[in-house]
């Protein structure tokens, strides 16, 4: 469990991601990688057609980056691959041939807000606020901000990026376009996203596919483009305000 847990259960050709993490759901490097696995093994499974992504419990949706991992980070290249790993799950999530949904039951910080991003269609409650907090600890959302600026504006992103202390409820989330709808409960919340992904599971396979790559047209480049933000938030998390900040939080 120190390394969280990730499970997939695939039924009536819906496939449903389930991350935990005992830190409010963060991710330490080896549940990123198991993430990009899944995407990437579902995306070539025919019996597939769209795909839930959810994390466990009712409180926080993703934490974001492990601390814990953060602060043992003590080279470049440890802190470059360890960003890479967040630069591995958008671009699976792009490359993903179905289409996924995000089911936010609540708080999103940071990487978790980049994951919701790379969603193609996002439900949430009003529990779900979002808040992007790297600066306050000498980095920047920087691999994160290609998925996050496509989905709510360069604008919106500045705005959270800028004010790193603020929380921005789910309502300013949807108004900005990051959730498409927000509910009072998590069962409705439910029952919404499972009517959807039954009604899109019966659509025409191929349709779905086309959309998908319609949705992410344009982004070719990620691949290279995130890696080179992982760098710069790889030299970043070795500065003496980086290292001194996450002591604090420790």
């Amino acid at each position: 469990m120190s390394n969280g847990s990730l499970y997939t259960n695939i039924q009536n050709n819906i496939a449903t991601i389930e991350f935990s993490h005992p830190a409010s759901n963060s991710f330490p490097s080896e549940l990123l990688h198991r993430l990009t696995s899944e995407f990437n093994t579902l995306s070539d499974n025919e019996q597939v057609q769209v795909i839930i992504l959810k994390s466990e419990g009712e409180k926080t949706f993703c934490a974001g980056a492990s601390f814990n991992e953060l602060i043992s980070i003590s080279t470049f290249e440890e802190g470059t691959q360890f960003f890479l790993g967040f630069a591995n799950v958008i671009n699976a999530m792009r490359n993903c041939t179905k289409l996924i949904i995000g089911r936010v039951q609540g708080k999103a910080v940071g990487g978790g807000v980049g994951l919701i991003s790379a969603c193609d269609y996002c439900l949430a409650t009003e529990q779900a606020s979002v808040k992007l907090s790297e600066l306050t600890i000498g980095i920047g959302p920087f691999v994160i901000e290609p998925a996050v600026t496509r989905k709510i504006g360069m604008a919106a992103f500045s705005e959270l990026a800028i004010d790193a202390t603020t929380w921005k409820n789910a309502y300013w989330a949807k108004e900005k376009g990051l959730f498409t709808h927000v509910f009072e409960t998590i069962k409705e919340l439910d029952l919404e996203v499972d009517y959807l992904a039954q009604k899109l599971a019966k659509y025409n396979p191929s349709a779905l596919k086309s959309l998908k790559k319609i949705l992410w047209e344009n982004t070719e480049n990620w691949n290279q483009l995130l890696e080179e933000r992982a760098r710069i938030s790889g030299e970043l998390v070795l500065s003496e305000f980086t290292k001194n900040a996450l002591q604090k939080f420790k």
